[in-house]
């Protein structure tokens, strides 16, 4: 079940958002083999004005960013799956937000699995259930 956590450097739209989120789910489930109906997605805009790199607001450097954060469960992607990931990510939303600082992050959090899950289930119990049939 990935949790996947975008914020924008842009004002809040609805049809922006529809893609962001669209797109990101994506290629969060082709990249990382993770289930369409398992995966959210949330997306917040935060103002040029009140995001800063080296010191500096988006606003002054005419920059726009981007934050993708998507959790997973600890050891079920490859270091070369996470990898090709983050580079795809970084160019799609670099596509779709344009002019973006180099400085825009993409992060994949590991999860345990004993420490993470959804319906208020564990992963570990999700995949031992699902594994007894």
């Amino acid at each position: 079940m990935p949790g996947i956590f975008l914020t924008v450097s842009a004002q809040a739209d609805g049809s922006l958002t529809r893609r962001l989120a669209d797109e990101v789910a994506r290629l969060t489930c082709t990249v990382l083999r993770k289930e369409p109906d398992r995966t959210l997605v949330t997306v917040d805009y935060l103002p040029h004005e009140q995001w800063f790199i080296a010191g500096q607001s988006l606003a002054e450097l005419g920059k726009n960013s981007f934050r993708l954060e998507v959790t997973v469960t600890d050891e079920t992607n490859t270091r070369e799956e996470k990898a090709a990931f983050l580079a795809q990510a970084f160019e799609l939303l670099s596509a779709i937000i344009g002019n973006v600082h180099s400085h825009s992050n993409v992060h994949i959090v590991d999860c345990r699995a004993t420490t993470y899950g959804y319906g208020g289930i564990t992963q570990d119990r999700h995949y031992h259930e699902s594994a007894r049939g």
